[in-house]
């Protein structure tokens, strides 16, 4: 109850609003343009939902792979992308990220035709980011991806003690992953991310830090060292009741997460967002990099300023909009001022720095008059420096201040992501 009143508050406070609401409202493609003609350039995710098999704390959108599936929803998102080719023109696509779901199950089933279509539609002028599987790792797979023009990979390895691999339910051993994570480092990535999580129940700090060392041992390029959070739509949130008596609760998470900083740190590692740490001197793995982008695929979400909107979750809808030429936009959220302002500061704590200069270009006014009041008494606890033209975030104010952004995030993704999963075409979402 607590929460839920501290998270309406807060919410009323940031955004100016009671309630918000996705609603099903499709924009027209002459809409889209008019936003597009006030962008200089754009960021793509495109989402790919199969796996090869469904982990029971995974809360991204996704379903069992299928071949003949896999093929038909290649055609769905070149036939999405002519959707754009008119309204994005030449504008130069400076951010491309490759999510899921599991992206390396299309290897051979349809995502090169994507790219390749993609590629010949956009101006792209970035490499490529992208998920893969420990298992499809081998070496004729990392030839494969090293075609598609991926120059930085991110693996999902989540633990390196056999005991929490088959709790997850992962389908490898701990001496299989290190040999993959090996000949991904082999290849010659720019740069190649390791996603692990801690808090798993029962695990100890000793554990933790037996993985730290180990990751820098293998010579990865940047960590992902993210909490186990437990959605109540997944198999695992549920049976624990969404977060779980025996998940180390938060204070438990920020020693763990101490440990994991004191190796990283002490490795030449540096903090580039807050789960992710990055080797200095290397380009780091992340999503989307630019504030505005284009969401491709089930599930994708697309951000223009003033607008968010999110295509259907359930494939199969997906497929049968695009092959009757529809949009295949399921939810959509007109922002306003305020709104657009509370996400902007929202992923610059995550990202825990940025500068004062960058919100003013981007809403002509000046940050302190409108969150200067917040961020003094944060630096006065020690949570951020504040140096007149830069915000950064301290180890302490980064984890906290993303503590307190789980109130809305979770909540919302629950809220969101757990409907769009149930109804393929929702009549409204109210976060």
């Amino acid at each position: 109850m607590i929460g839920g009143f501290a998270r309406r508050r807060l919410s009323r406070l940031l955004t100016g609003e009671a309630e918000i609401a996705l609603v099903n409202r499709v924009p027209s493609v002459a809409e889209l343009g008019e936003k597009l003609r006030e962008v200089d350039e754009l960021g793509i995710y495109l989402h790919i939902p199969f796996c090869d098999q469904m982990c029971s704390y995974c809360p991204y959108n996704r379903e069992l792979y299928r071949a003949e599936v896999a093929l038909e929803y290649a055609t769905a998102v070149r036939r999405e992308i002519d959707f754009y080719a008119d309204a994005v023109g030449k504008r130069p696509i400076t951010s491309l990220y490759i999510g899921g779901g599991t992206p390396t199950t299309m290897l051979h089933s349809g995502i090169e035709n994507i790219l390749d279509h993609l590629f010949a539609t956009f101006d792209v002028q970035c490499d490529i980011h992208m998920e893969s599987h420990p298992n499809d790792l081998c070496l004729a797979n990392l030839r494969k991806i090293g075609s598609l023009g991926v120059r930085h990979l991110s693996i999902g390895v989540e633990a390196l003690q056999d005991r929490h691999l088959e709790a997850l339910g992962r389908p490898y051993t701990a001496s299989e992953v290190r040999a993959a994570v090996d000949r991904a480092v082999s290849w010659g990535f720019e740069c190649v991310n390791v996603d692990v999580m801690f808090a798993l129940p029962h695990q100890t700090c000793q554990e933790i830090e037996e993985t730290g060392h180990a990751l820098m041992e293998m010579g990865v390029d940047q960590v992902a060292a993210y909490p186990l959070f437990s959605f109540p739509y997944t198999r695992m949130g549920g049976r624990q009741g969404g977060n779980g008596s025996r998940i180390p609760r938060v204070f438990r998470r920020r020693k763990m997460l101490r440990v994991l900083e004191s190796i990283f740190y002490g490795a030449g590692f540096e903090r580039t967002s807050v789960w992710a740490f990055t080797r200095k001197g290397n380009p780091k793995y992340c999503s989307v990099t630019v504030p505005l982008y284009l969401g491709l695929g089930a599930s994708g979400g697309t951000y223009l300023k003033d607008i968010f909107y999110l295509n259907t979750f359930n494939v199969a809808e997906y497929i049968d909009a695009l092959r009757k030429s529809e949009m295949a936009i399921a939810l959509s959220l007109d922002l306003s001022e305020r709104m657009q302002m509370a996400g902007w500061l929202y992923w610059r704590v995550y990202e825990t720095r940025f500068s004062k200069a960058d919100f003013e270009e981007r809403f002509g006014t000046d940050f302190d008059s409108v969150y200067g009041r917040y961020m003094k008494p944060l630096a006065s606890v020690g949570f951020l420096e504040d140096d007149g033209g830069e915000i950064v975030l301290s180890d302490n104010g980064t984890y906290w201040l993303h503590a307190l952004e789980d109130l809305f995030s979770i909540e919302y993704v629950s809220r969101l992501w757990g409907t769009s999963r149930q109804t393929p075409w929702p009549e409204a979402v109210v976060l």
